[in-house]
């Protein structure tokens, strides 16, 4: 599906319509060389430059009034290393084309988010991750990159090459340079068996610690106006494979989930009132089931009705203290909530500035349906993460700016340190990283 509009009058508009931009131009390059090219030229013109992926962010961390660059053009495999066990994929290659093409190789990454329409580039650089016990968000997977910088010049990191830049730039929001490709730490296929079943909002909190003990990868959705949760588990599967059977995923992936929902949320914008009547029909609409499938078809389910959203990583110990207090803002307050609250997990990571650097983390996402007000909801919940010393998600709705970030990320000084040396003219500098990094 498209996820980026581009009007006649040339504005660009993110996928969920609350970020517009009217950069000066556009460039869609062929190669990296190309790129490089255009980040020279925009320096002439005393232009600023961002890369824009499919648009999947919901801050203005890719808006730009300068030049606009486009990297679908900049897709594909470059190489498979079947003894080093990674692959290098170009930066604009969507997620969906890359997991599908590895699959065909008899290969996946390890762990990945719920939605795979993002580009690698616009998902790492942001922070995108899934759920995992022992396995961390995307950016985490990788072991190399490649980044077109302010000067013009072609820039590659590892662990072992330029190591302070790998360490900031796996998730680098834009600000360290344009990167061209990506390569990830790849395993052999695998299947995993998921667990979906419903569970009462206590209950699941109870036993939080035991069901993310047990689980490689614990998840859940909480329904607000209610004492109901659906939670989701996927652990390893020697097999044999047992998808869901095509009419029943159809029936529940797409009819249930996005038809019927997307229904609902209209009817609910029209009259809010209905919404926690709403809410508890939801919430049991989704009976258990399991199945066994190969990973991105176990990780990832389709996102066809548009919202707006916010997420928060708190530190993992922290999560059924900030749930109960959410939970309870909602109970009391007059706001009527037709999405559900996710809830998933993350090892510590040591990334500058991902959302798990240095912490094992929780992650808190609330949602509202696209074109309904959001933002009394969402400055509640915020209000509740940051007491907790939360990190908003990279590109998702926040307020924070660089006083908290430099708070509550220890490495922050290192990363505005090394965007000083690598961009000291601001070639890549927008209004959200003036807000989140400072000028």
């Amino acid at each position: 599906m498209s996820t980026t509009v581009i009007g006649k009058s040339g504005t660009w508009r993110n996928w969920a319509g609350n970020v517009t931009a009217r950069p000066v131009r556009e460039v869609t390059p062929v190669t990296v060389e190309e790129l490089a090219a255009a980040v020279r030229k925009a320096a002439e013109d005393d232009l600023r430059v961002k890369a824009v992926g499919t648009g999947h962010s919901f801050t203005a961390a890719a808006a730009t009034d300068g030049v606009l660059i486009r990297p679908q053009l900049l897709t594909g495999i470059r190489k498979i290393d079947r003894e080093a066990m990674t692959v290098t994929v170009a930066a604009g290659t969507p997620l969906k084309r890359l997991n599908m093409a590895l699959a065909r190789e008899g290969l996946s990454l390890t762990n990945m988010g719920d939605i795979m329409e993002q580009t690698v580039s616009g998902a790492t650089s942001t922070g995108t991750h899934g759920t995992g016990r022992d396995s961390a968000s995307i950016a985490a997977q990788i072991r190399g990159l490649e980044l077109v910088t302010a000067d013009g010049s072609v820039l590659t990191c590892s662990a072992t090459e330029n190591p302070d830049v790998f360490a900031a730039a796996r998730v680098g929001i834009g600000a360290l340079g344009i990167v061209t490709a990506i390569t990830f730490a790849v395993e052999p296929i695998f299947l995993l068996t998921a667990r979906e079943e419903p569970m009462p909002f206590e209950r699941v909190l109870a036993e939080f610690d035991e069901l993310h003990a047990e689980n490689e990868h614990f998840e859940f959705y909480w329904f607000p106006h209610t004492g109901n949760t659906n939670t989701k588990r996927n652990n390893r599967s020697a097999g044999p494979e047992r998808p869901v059977p095509q009419l029943n995923s159809w029936f529940e992936d797409e009819f249930l989930s996005n038809g019927v929902f997307h229904v609902a949320n209209l009817v609910g914008q029209a009259a809010p009132a209905t919404i926690p009547t709403i809410a508890r029909i939801s919430s049991r609409a989704l009976s258990a089931r399991t199945y066994t499938d190969i990973p991105y078809k176990v990780f990832t389910s389709p996102r066809r009705v548009r919202f707006v959203e916010m997420e928060f990583a708190v530190p993992r110990e922290a999560l059924v203290d900030t749930l109960r207090e959410l939970k309870a803002m909602v109970d009391r307050s007059n706001l009527r909530v037709s999405f559900p609250v996710e809830v998933r997990t993350a090892p510590a990571d040591d990334i500058t500035l991902s959302t798990a650097s240095g912490r094992e983390s929780a992650y808190i996402a609330v949602h509202m349906f696209r074109g309904t007000p959001y933002q009394a909801y969402f400055t509640a919940a915020e209000r509740i993460f940051t007491a907790h010393e939360g990190r908003p998600h990279w590109g998702k709705v926040h307020t924070r700016d660089t006083d908290y970030f430099s708070k509550v990320y220890p490495r922050f000084g290192e990363f505005t340190a090394l965007r000083d040396r690598l961009d000291p003219e601001r070639r890549f500098q927008n209004d959200y990283l003036r807000r989140v990094l400072g000028a």
